[in-house]
């Protein structure tokens, strides 16, 4: 029992005061809005630590790699494991809406009356058709001034930076060993510093959670129930069916243990904050936790937060076959798969409003009516927090498959006897 208190201590007081929160927003309802701040600080306690901790564990992972070899296996892999992943979710999405009407054509009308005003339609239209698809690859791999790397609006830029800068250590070879370092010492203060915010976590996760619960439903039109219960079904028979075997696959009954054991954190977390990057510290700790070892986990979590999102890519085909739906359309499979194959690139990592861009891509490819953009930003909402649940979680799992791929069968065998030989 001692055991399993000190095993557990930490989750059962996250639960604890996740469920006090779910009860005070139940019995409050909107009231419990009031609590938010509270949550809000715990957010923006994570999210200003995010840049620096993205640079300085991605950065000192790849230069602390002692091979070269090792440092090319890792990031080839993480990319071939997210986007087997991500095809895989997509079609799965695909096959559930293909036999679900998810809204009848006859609701177009009431549906539309949810829409956003037309001169805001506009100016979103406007602004997405401003930037060429060229030009918005070169906005989310770079940026034109050094101080944009230090935003969270530039997340995908600011992991390009740090793999060349961990690279570039390697090549310096000796003469970099100073400033590595000075980056290594600064990267053990910010994991103190994650340390320090997450003891409130508690209070934190637990007024997020009722000011949820308090006003969620009001956010959720009539119309739109089906399409949000079928999804959010299909999300948590997703996490539970596809990241078993994925874990199973990766570490054998043991990684499935492991998995489960420390998925409750990162869980909560992602749901409370609707926030990719603000689950990267507990969803890394998770990772090492399981035995994932230092220099993958260091790269592949913080690398899913951009490039890997099991939870948006089915939103993105809820969002597609819920027009086809509206529209009484034929859209081709294959179509489906690659836009929303592409669009998810296009999402950052950040709470509600990342995704505009991508849903207008998907519809001036698949040649919905421009009105129709409204309708999917009212999708996005109201099934975020189950999609940043898939897209949090998938990347703890995805780096257990990458574990597998690049250390071999016995990884986590490995891992369970290095923690042996620690407890020694």
């Amino acid at each position: 029992m001692k055991n399993f208190l000190k095993n557990y201590k930490a989750t059962i007081i996250l639960v604890a005061a996740i469920i006090v929160g779910c009860i005070v927003g139940l019995i409050f309802g909107e009231k419990a809005a009031v609590l938010k701040p509270l949550g809000d600080v715990f957010l923006n306690l994570l999210l200003v630590i995010i840049v620096p901790l993205i640079f300085l564990t991605i950065t000192t992972a790849i230069a602390k790699m002692k091979s070269p070899k090792r440092i090319g296996k890792i990031l080839v892999t993480v990319i071939v494991v997210f986007i087997v992943m991500t095809i895989i979710a997509v079609l799965v999405g695909f096959v559930v809406t293909s036999f679900t009407q998810l809204v009848n054509p006859e609701d177009t009308e009431t549906i539309k009356t949810e829409m956003a005003a037309e001169d805001e339609v506009a100016e979103a239209v406007e602004e997405a058709e401003e930037i060429t698809v060229a030009e918005s690859t070169v906005q989310l791999l770079t940026v034109d001034d050094f101080s944009k790397l230090l935003s969270r609006s530039n997340m995908i830029a600011l992991l390009v930076a740090s793999v060349i800068t961990g690279i570039a250590f390697q090549m310096a070879g000796e003469k970099g060993e100073p400033f590595l370092k000075v980056l290594i010492s600064a990267n053990e203060v910010v994991q103190k510093i994650i340390q320090i915010i997450m003891y409130y976590a508690p209070i934190g996760l637990g007024c997020y959670f009722a000011a949820l619960i308090g006003t969620y439903g009001a956010a959720i039109a009539v119309g739109f129930l089906k399409t949000f219960v079928i999804y959010t079904v299909v999300c948590l028979l997703f996490f539970a069916i596809m990241y078993t075997i994925y874990a199973f696959i990766a570490g054998g009954k043991e990684g499935v243990k492991r998995f489960w054991k420390n998925a409750i954190g990162p869980s909560f977390t992602s749901l409370a904050t609707c926030s990719s990057a603000a689950s990267i510290p507990i969803n890394t700790e998770s990772a090492k936790k399981i035995g994932v070892p230092e220099d993958i986990a260091d790269t592949t979590i913080p690398m899913g937060c951009s490039f890997h999102k099991d939870g948006s890519a089915i939103g993105m085909v809820f969002k597609i076959m819920f027009l086809v739906c509206l529209f009484g359309s034929e859209i081709n499979p294959f179509a489906i798969l690659g836009v929303s194959l592409l669009a998810n690139l296009l999402i950052s990592g950040v709470p509600i409003g990342g995704g505009t861009i991508a849903e207008m891509l998907a519809i001036t490819m698949l040649g919905f009516p421009v009105a129709s953009l409204p309708l999917l930003t009212i999708i996005a909402t109201i099934i975020d927090a189950p999609a940043t649940l898939l897209n949090v979680v998938g990347d703890e799992v995805s780096s257990m498959l990458v574990a597998r791929i690049v250390d071999g069968k016995d990884w986590l065998k490995d891992a369970i006897a290095k923690e042996e030989s620690e407890a020694e």
